[in-house]
Order: structure tokens, then sequence, then C-alpha cells
């Protein structure tokens, strides 16, 4: 594949589309780039041109700034005097002429060896000189993973960096993929991030790499008194987060009307994943939009919650007037999870032990419920106390906030303990290594010994190994008796990462 002359023209208007992709072989710069930097950016940079392997797959939701971390790491290998040429771009999103083609990502690269670097990667890369491919949305291109492997496998010094919003498909790549590839997730904004865009100042982080430190119980204590020592930047972050959420489109245009960006998210994040991502499955076999959007609607009235299949069936049949099988309707939900909107966290397995019961549906960010639904639910104790009616519904969505934030640290295993007949539910168990945490969500002005009785009970059981555990209130206020738990507000464990 690496012979100049074999592969000099893309088909269409292809070749004009990826040259406009790639600014920089024309001496041009990114117009418009933003210059707040996602969290992720030091890591992403970092795994891409020192990482131990060749590929770096940067995967999370529709426009949470995959695409604008991409270009601003372009724009510092510039910077750093990388040579323009030596990196490539291609948005594979809408690009119809790449039907043309059979291995899309092999053509471009032997196309843009032969136009562009006027030489085969191979010799481009001697002495130790690297190139750097950007592959944006690749995921909805077939067999994208060998041919990924092909290209590493045959030009040492070669850096990929891919970005997906599907976390099936990007799974599904993975094992062709096997020690060539570092994954990393990003969400919506943090709390730290929402704080410092919204110029409140900055907020010290406290994971970095990985869980590890979640098990001991220092970090938590420190984690509640940080929240102590920054509660004004906090609670200013934690106000912008409740009213408008956490997508980027949301906390960078403050003078947008919350109409204009609910309509923006119902249209770019949640319609496009099920038009674009979803809608197509195996072999080209068309999915019931209409269905997935209902079942998306289901999803978010059931957020923070295990519904059992019963519980939603029959509304989804009566809205679809349709006699809809539960098992469509659980693979249509495991494919909202496959987008990162959703995240479907399991009952705990104990002892090889699946347990019985539904998963709990956590939503990537509540802004998404409230333009969905239009229905907005406010999260700070404040605008609480104005709305006491809808205390119960922030509490269920507090829960699902509290558990996309869990399940969005890689290497964090997440899980719910459903009530037993002898034992209470626990709202979730973090699981690192042999420790587990269990986490309680008692999101009300008034907290009672009560309220800590699952947390108590997982506790005194030897096998589970938990020595300590969290509750996650509404306020800071809140004193618990036993000294094996620590109590924080949502708004300090969101400052975690």
């Amino acid at each position: 594949m690496d012979t100049p002359g074999l592969f000099e023209r893309l088909p269409g208007s292809l070749e004009q589309i990826v040259r406009d992709q790639n600014p920089w072989w024309r001496g041009e710069t990114i117009a418009n780039l933003p210059f707040r930097k996602r969290w992720l950016f030091p890591a992403a940079i970092r795994s891409l041109d020192q990482g131990l392997a060749p590929i770096t797959v940067l995967r999370g939701p529709r426009q949470v700034g995959k695409t604008t971390l991409q270009n601003q790491i372009i724009s510092e290998l510039l910077q750093r005097g990388v040579e323009p040429e030596r990196i490539l771009r291609v948005q594979f999103d809408d690009l119809n002429d790449l039907r043309k083609l059979t291995n899309p990502i092999l053509q471009i690269a032997q196309w843009y060896a032969t136009t562009v670097l006027r030489q085969t990667l191979n010799s481009a890369l001697e002495g130790g000189r690297k190139a750097y491919f950007f592959f944006d949305e690749v995921q909805n291109q077939g067999d994208w993973a060998p041919q990924a492997k092909h290209l590493v496998d045959l030009n040492r010094g070669l850096r990929v960096l891919l970005t997906g919003s599907s976390a099936l498909r990007i799974e599904a790549g993975r094992d062709s993929l096997a020690g060539r590839i570092t994954t990393l997730e990003i969400g919506p904004l943090l709390l730290r991030e929402i704080i410092e865009w919204r110029e409140g100042g900055t907020v010290r982080k406290m994971l970095d790499n990985g869980p590890g430190p979640m098990k001991e119980r220092s970090f938590w204590e420190e984690l509640a008194a940080l929240g102590v020592e920054e509660k004004a930047k906090r609670d200013f972050g934690f106000t912008h987060f409740s009213e408008r959420g956490a997508y980027p489109v949301a906390q960078t245009n403050p003078d947008a009307t919350w109409e204009e960006i609910a309509n923006a998210l119902n249209e770019t994040v949640v319609r496009r994943a099920i038009q674009h991502d979803l809608r197509v499955g195996e072999r080209g076999k068309r999915r019931d939009e209409q269905l997935l959007e209902e079942v998306f609607r289901i999803s978010c009235r059931y957020i923070g919650q295990s519904p059992k299949p019963a519980s939603y069936l029959r509304e989804l049949q009566d809205a679809m007037n349709a006699n809809i099988g539960i098992q469509r309707i659980n693979a249509y939900m495991k494919f909202l999870d496959g987008t990162m909107l959703l995240r479907m966290i399991q009952p705990l397995e104990l002892r090889l032990k699946r347990s019985k019961g539904a998963a709990k549906l956590c939503l990537c960010d509540h802004a998404l419920r409230a333009a969905w639904l239009q229905e907005v639910v406010p999260l700070t104790p404040e605008r609480l106390i104005q709305t006491p009616h809808l205390t119960d519904l922030a509490g269920r969505i507090a829960e699902s906030v509290a558990g996309y934030f869990f399940r969005s640290i890689i290497g964090l295993n997440v899980a719910h303990f459903p009530e037993r007949p002898t034992e209470p539910e626990v709202d979730f168990v973090l699981t690192i290594g042999e420790t587990r945490i269990p986490i309680e969500i008692k999101y009300r002005r008034r907290i009672d010994y009560n309220d800590t009785v699952g947390l108590r009970s997982f506790l005194e059981k030897t096998p589970y190994n938990a020595s300590f555990g969290i509750l996650v209130t509404l306020e800071d206020d809140v004193s618990v008796r036993d000294p094996r738990i620590i109590a924080m507000p949502l708004s300090t464990l969101l400052l975690a990462r």
C-alpha cells in the first residue's frame, strides 16, 4: 500500500474535502479554535506523542468536545515544530464518497503518502521521525480496527488518535487492536471545568491516574474537606450545573436562553445519536427511529432508578400502538448505553453469583432529560426550597448524576446493590481491587439515622470487605453518628475529578 503512484486520486469530491480538513498543509491555522481545553488534553497529547501504544482512542458522547480537543492537539503539535505535512486529519462523519472506497482508512493513508508526503510512510518514518493521523468518528467505518492495526503494524513511528461516540463499536474493535491501543474517555464538563469556564476560579483536582486513591478513607476525608474549603467556588459552579447541565454548548453560551440550549441538545446530541449512530444496525438493518426515541424518553423518566421491564413495557406499547417485546426494548437500551448518553449500571455480583435485578439507568447529563421531557428540575438547595414538590425527583436525578460520574472513571467497577430478603438496598457499590465502598444518596434536607441503614448493613458484612461508606447529601451540615460513614453533598462529590 505504500508505493507512490498506486493511489494518487480519491473519488469524487473526497480529495478536496480531505484537503479542506487539513488547512495546515496550506500554511493556515485552525480558525476559531477555542482557547479553553478540556481536562483530558494533557493526558491525550501525552498518550498520542509518548504513550506505549501507537493508537489512542478517545471516546465519549456527541458534542462533549472530542473534535475540538483533537484540533487543539494538532495546534499544539504545530506550535512544537512538527512539520504540517506530517499531520493528517480526517472527519469521517457524513462523507458519502467514502462508500466508494473498499478500505477507506488504508486508501486515504496511501493517497496521503503519495500526494502529500510524496514518499512512502515507511520512508517518512525513518530515523525515528513521526507522523500523526487523526481520525474523527471513525467507528462508523466498517473494519476500521483491522485497517488501523495494519497501518501501525506496517509503519513503526506512526501515531494515531481515533475518536468515537459509540462505545459498542469502539469496543468491538479492541480485540484486533490488543496491545496497540490506549483508551481514554471524556464526558460532559466536570464541575471543576464549569467553575473555570464560568470564570469562578480554579479548584485542584483529586484524581488523576485511575481510581486507586479512592479505596483509601483519607481520600474521601480530604475530598469532604476540599468541598468546605472551596465552598464558594463549588456552589458557584454547581448553580450553573443545576441550571444548564454540563454540555459545553450550555456553559459557553451564557446569553442563550434555556429554550435555545434545550433545542440544541435535542437536535445535536439526542437526535443525532439516534438518527446517525443507532439508526443503522448490523448488515445495514434499519432500526426503528421512533422506538429509539421512546426508549430514550422512558430512560429519562426512570432516571436514577432500576425499573423492571414490566414497569415500562406497557407504556411503550401504548405509545407505539404496537406489541413490542421486552428483548427488543432491552436491546435498544443497550444501544443507547453504547452511545454513552446513558449508562446501565448492573447489580453487584457476589461470590460469582449474578444478582437478580434490573440495571440502574444513569444519564450522562440531567440537562438532556430536561430538554427531552421539557421538565426542568433544580438541584441546588436554594431552588429546592422554592419547589419542594420536586425534591423526590431531584433525588433520583442526583442518583443518576452520581452514577454516571462514577461510571466515567476508567478502571472503577460500579454496581448497585438491590434489596435482598435480609438486606436493604445500597445505591452504588464501588469495587477497587478487593476493596468495596458502598455509596448511598439521600438528597433531602433532613437526614436521620434510618437513612444510613443500607450503608451500615453492607459494612457489617465481613465478606463484602468494606471498611467505610459514603453518604451523598443535599447540603453540608449533615452529621452521622456512625464513624464509618463519611458524609458530603453531591456538589463536593463532583469535585473528585
